[in-house]
């Protein structure tokens, strides 16, 4: 007897797997209680057989590489206002639904309309809001474009007119400029795929210092690339500027808030990512002059200032400051001269003065007035006679000589 299988995909195990079909039926039978639902995409691919009742599309998210089949029938399709062509965004009412066979999900499709222009604008100003709030517009983000960039990334449509604007018009302005181009789809539902994946390889490069991002006019519906969010973020996110050169002035897609600088034209772009070589020859002649002017007007200056220096009495006659400083040596010379005899005629009338008074004050000059010295035997001087003693022997000093002298009372 076997064993019956699980009611819920909760209650499976690897003892009790459901079988594939049984998978498919219970998808089969979710998918069938889905609603009607409105989706909205791009027609990337249309097929139609003559004769045949039904035809079938692919529709493509504009904003994910993702894709689903649908088929409509022949009467629904004809009846959309203006026709339906590849590359059209559409807004579709649906019935989803599973083939159990192939295990493919596809779309059932009941009523198919364009999306209006109007519309598309409105959701552009919509996400030009939302990223406006998030401050990637701000000016304080961009970064500046290099003055001279070694290689410059270019990308734009197979053998576009553009890529010609700005390669031709970048090299007359600065011949040795190089490019590293990414030829790429420009409209249509792969471009904003292929734009975004060429930008990333290019910012991977080291040796690229600027991107531009060009493209010639067109409608709203072939500019919408440029205006896709997944572009502006990975635009915005990008290391190396980016230069915006979408159609022409009056063309406003997005992008040109976002990059670093926008060229109002492909051909505008060249004159912002290289200088033009003429002018900066002319810009570096100028700038030659007027240092050759200055240094010439210094020379000049300093001539006349060495002129002038050497139009003064010390330089003319280089002797005769020498001859007027040997008279002031001279002249000091003499009066040293003079002070210092003068100096030692007074020296010396102070020294005989000196001499004389010491010589009026001298012990000999009192003797020679008759006055005497006693002094005792141990060479003491007597001062009083009471230090005496009868019979004392004294020595007399006069100023011819001594003798001796004895105390007698």
């Amino acid at each position: 007897m076997s064993t019956p299988l699980p009611e819920r995909a909760a209650d499976t195990s690897a003892e009790h797997p459901w079988p594939l079909r049984l998978l498919t039926l219970k998808i089969g039978e979710y998918v069938e209680r889905m609603s009607v639902v409105w989706v909205e995409g791009q027609i990337v691919q249309l097929t139609r057989r003559p004769g045949a009742r039904t035809a079938y599309l692919t529709l493509r998210d504009a904003d994910a590489d993702l894709s689903m089949s649908a088929a409509i029938s022949v009467n629904a399709l004809e009846a959309m206002p203006g026709g339906v062509r590849e590359g059209v965004r559409v807004v579709v009412q649906a019935k989803p639904a599973f083939w159990a066979q192939r295990g493919t999900l596809m779309l059932d499709v009941r009523q198919i309309r364009p999306v209006g222009v109007g519309e598309l604008l409105a959701r552009i100003e919509y996400l030009k809001r939302t990223l406006a709030a998030e401050g990637i517009f701000d000016p304080g983000r961009k970064q500046r474009l290099p003055f001279l960039p070694r290689r410059v990334g270019l990308i734009c449509g197979r053998a576009s007119a553009a890529e010609k604007d700005v390669v031709e018009n970048a090299r007359r302005r600065w011949p040795a400029t190089t490019f590293e181009i990414h030829e790429v789809a420009v409209q249509g539902p792969t471009a904003v795929t292929e734009v975004t994946a060429a930008l990333t390889e290019l910012d991977a490069l080291a040796h690229v210092d600027v991107i531009v991002i060009a493209r010639g006019g067109g409608s709203v519906e072939d500019l919408l690339p440029f205006s896709n969010e997944a572009l502006l973020r990975a635009v915005s996110a990008a290391r190396t500027p980016v230069v915006s050169a979408i159609g022409h002035d009056v063309d406003a897609p997005l992008l040109d808030l976002v990059a670093d600088a926008r060229a109002s034209t492909p051909t505008d772009a060249a004159a912002l990512i290289v200088p033009d070589a003429v002018a900066e020859r002319a810009l570096i002649d100028r700038a030659r002059q007027r240092a050759a002017d200055s240094l010439h007007r210094r020379l000049r200056e300093e001539q006349r200032r060495l002129g002038e220096l050497r139009g003064r009495p010390v330089l003319a006659d280089p002797g005769a400051y020498a001859r007027a400083q040997r008279e002031v040596v001279s002249g000091l010379e003499e009066r040293g001269r003079r002070h210092l005899v003068g100096r030692l005629h007074r020296s010396r009338d102070q020294v005989g003065f000196l001499r004389a008074q010491v010589r009026a004050l001298s012990p000999g000059s009192t003797l020679d007035r008759g006055y005497a010295i006693v002094a005792q035997r141990d060479g003491s001087i007597v001062r009083d006679p009471g230090q005496l003693h009868p019979d004392e022997l004294l020595r007399v000093t006069v100023a011819e000589g001594d003798f001796g002298a004895r105390v007698v009372g």
